[in-house]
């Protein structure tokens, strides 16, 4: 059975010792490979460094990249969230009247939430390019450093054009913020995701602008190099001999571990493809309750519900903790069953159930917030379900980079939505933005199936070998 292509696994190393005096692959522990496959150099090949190492090796080795890579990703993005999202915790405490954000001609608090999301979108494309140009280590840490000192500048904001303005800064600034932690098998994507996932999920819950400074020093000394860079010094945490078993496995699972020449013919091909845009699609309409929940949430409970500012404030951190629960729990099953698909479906369907208790539970303001468990974890399981969705179902390094941007694109048009459709005059139920978040996930369903069905009928045409797909022999859609 021919193995799936998988999102950017870099990492995928082993611990390089000898194996002479191993008696058998067996007592070794050897992933065995069809011999038709153990062409060294080849698309899908098999190379003969990976016999070098055995799985306990492998495993050893994962474990040592992932302590030093997860968390500090997940707490880089994990600022990020914060200070991209922490609009509606300022508001509930005073914000709206500081800054006379009341009035609804134009509704201010919409507008500073949504300009982010412009400059987010405009720039996104050439940071894909500037991100490979100046590698991860050098470009997260200073772009984590400059936002910081932009949030600080929050703090003695006087007027609401000044946030606007800030905030358009910000869209910039975070939109360069692509954190790439990935290794292991195609079996592992998710659940490293997964993790991910659930370190910066904390931004909802704790969190200050002050560290986000620290961080990016953080970022500088801790981050490295793609590993295709042998001559940078920041990948010398694992030895030359994994690295390039790194270099080994990423070609053999899908042919483009090395930096292909940039052009913009290869770059824009991918806009061909309309997968690319379906995948941006689930992502716009998972991001459109993430990012509304985000900001509108607080507001919710504290004007929709009628808790006082302080219990909404706290009442926030539960729901988050529920879904950081969930995106483990549907990461294991992803991995394990190697569904991908299911795992989004599940989230839409889950995400559905709460908002329509949120909305329609009249009367039982417990049942209301008890909706807001299952809305907050579908929506935001499906930031890590999706992006593995699209992952596992690409190769090449430019199309891979045009889908980035595509999928964040269609992130910040999902927080252009979310951040306009709970609007103050429809309180306490606010019965159009949930239906319209409700309509959302509505769209990931009939997405996911189509491409479930397309993905099913391709693969069974490539088994008879009658097509050839992502243009690799061995490729095979995960569905």
């Amino acid at each position: 059975m021919s193995t799936n292509p998988e999102s950017e696994k870099y990492f995928v190393a082993g611990n390089g010792s000898n194996s002479d005096e191993k008696s058998s692959d067996h007592e070794k522990g050897y992933s065995h490979h069809d011999e038709a496959a153990r062409a060294p150099g080849t698309p899908g090949g098999y190379d003969p460094i990976l016999d070098q190492y055995t799985d306990a090796e492998v495993a050893r080795v994962i474990r040592k990249i992932d302590l030093r890579l997860i968390p500090l990703c997940g707490l880089m993005y994990c600022v990020s969230l914060l200070d991209r999202t922490n609009l509606s915790n300022a508001a509930i405490a005073g914000m709206t009247v500081e800054l006379n954000l009341r009035t609804t001609n134009p509704d201010r608090y919409s507008v500073i939430t949504l300009v982010f999301f412009l400059t987010y979108v405009i720039f996104q494309p050439p940071t894909t390019i500037l991100t490979r140009f100046f590698g991860p280590r050098i470009w997260l840490a200073t772009l984590t450093l400059l936002w910081g000192a932009t949030m600080i500048g929050f703090g003695f904001v006087k007027e609401w054009k000044t946030l606007v303005g800030l905030r358009l800064i910000l869209g910039v600034l975070e939109v360069g913020f692509v954190p790439v932690h990935s290794r292991g098998s195609q079996t592992e994507t998710r659940w490293d995701r997964a993790a991910f996932s659930l370190v910066s999920s904390t931004s909802l819950v704790l969190g200050t602008d002050a560290i986000t400074c620290g961080v990016a020093g953080l970022g500088y000394l801790f981050l490295v190099s793609f590993p295709d860079n042998e001559k940078a010094k920041s990948i010398h945490f694992i030895s030359e001999q994994d690295r390039r078993l790194i270099i080994a496995r990423v070609n053999q699972d899908r042919s483009d571990a090395d930096l292909e020449p940039f052009t913009y013919k290869k770059w824009l091909g991918g806009a061909a493809d309309w997968k690319v845009w379906a995948y941006g699609l689930c992502f716009g309409c998972a991001t459109t309750v993430s990012y509304a929940l985000a900001y509108f949430l607080p507001l919710i409970l504290n004007q929709g519900l009628g808790y006082d500012t302080g219990t909404a404030q706290c009442l926030v951190a539960p729901p988050y903790a529920f879904a950081a629960i969930i995106m483990i729990l549907t990461g294991w099953f992803g991995d394990k069953y190697k569904q991908r698909g299911a795992c989004v479906a599940f989230n839409a369907m889950l995400c559905i159930i709460g908002l329509a208790v949120m909305g329609w539970a009249y009367g039982d303001t417990r049942a209301r917030y008890f909706g807001t468990f299952f809305a907050t974890a579908g929506a935001n399981a499906n930031v890590p379900s999706v992006l593995t969705y699209q992952a596992n179902n690409i190769r090449g390094q430019w199309k891979r980079a045009f889908c980035s941007a595509t999928l964040v694109g269609g992130g910040a048009l999902g927080g252009i939505v979310g951040s306009t459709v709970f609007r103050s005059a429809d309180a306490p139920a606010y019965v159009p933005g949930l239906s319209v978040a409700m309509g959302s996930q509505v769209v990931i369903l009939i997405t996911v199936g189509i491409l479930t069905f397309v993905f099913k009928s391709q693969n069974k045409k490539a088994d008879r070998g009658e097509k050839v797909l992502e243009g690799l022999p061995e490729f095979r859609y995960t569905a």
